[in-house]
């Protein structure tokens, strides 16, 4: 079953006195199952992709098809936690934002917590964490 099928994707920088290609042309397409890696030099345009796919930027030209039920996002190389929250309320302010935030759904994220071993430390902050604690909390 696709999941995720791009067509002829493009992106363009505009800057005051040219434009940047970052991406061209790029088709490809994703089964449900299977597993993804987005590999390139630096500037080739792999966080453009994501970042398009993700809905964080707009695409120049090319068409994204994904069912309603798909959800798209990425991990950034440096975690973006917010220092001020603790990791509970990190990993609650994507359903705050939404306001999709239910008793329903913050016992799944606590469940998600327990079961990557982060649940002793959800009134923590993230400077209390190791690295990769902080990769599992993002």
């Amino acid at each position: 079953m696709e999941i995720l099928k791009v067509k002829n994707l493009s992106k363009i920088y505009h800057t005051k006195d040219s434009e940047i290609i970052a991406l061209k042309n790029i088709n490809f397409s994703i089964n449900k199952g299977e597993i993804v890696a987005i590999v390139g030099p630096s500037g080739c345009g792999k966080s453009t992709l994501l970042s398009i796919l993700a809905g964080i930027i707009n695409k120049s030209d090319g068409e994204i098809i994904c069912p309603d039920d798909v959800s798209l996002a990425y991990m950034l190389q440096d975690d973006a936690l917010l220092p001020f929250r603790t990791i509970l309320d990190n990993c609650l302010i994507g359903l705050e934002i939404k306001n999709m935030l239910t008793e329903e759904r913050k016992n799944y994220v606590l469940k998600l917590l327990k079961d990557y071993g982060l649940e002793d430390f959800i009134n923590k902050y993230p400077n209390s964490l190791s690295g990769g604690m902080r990769q599992r909390v993002g």
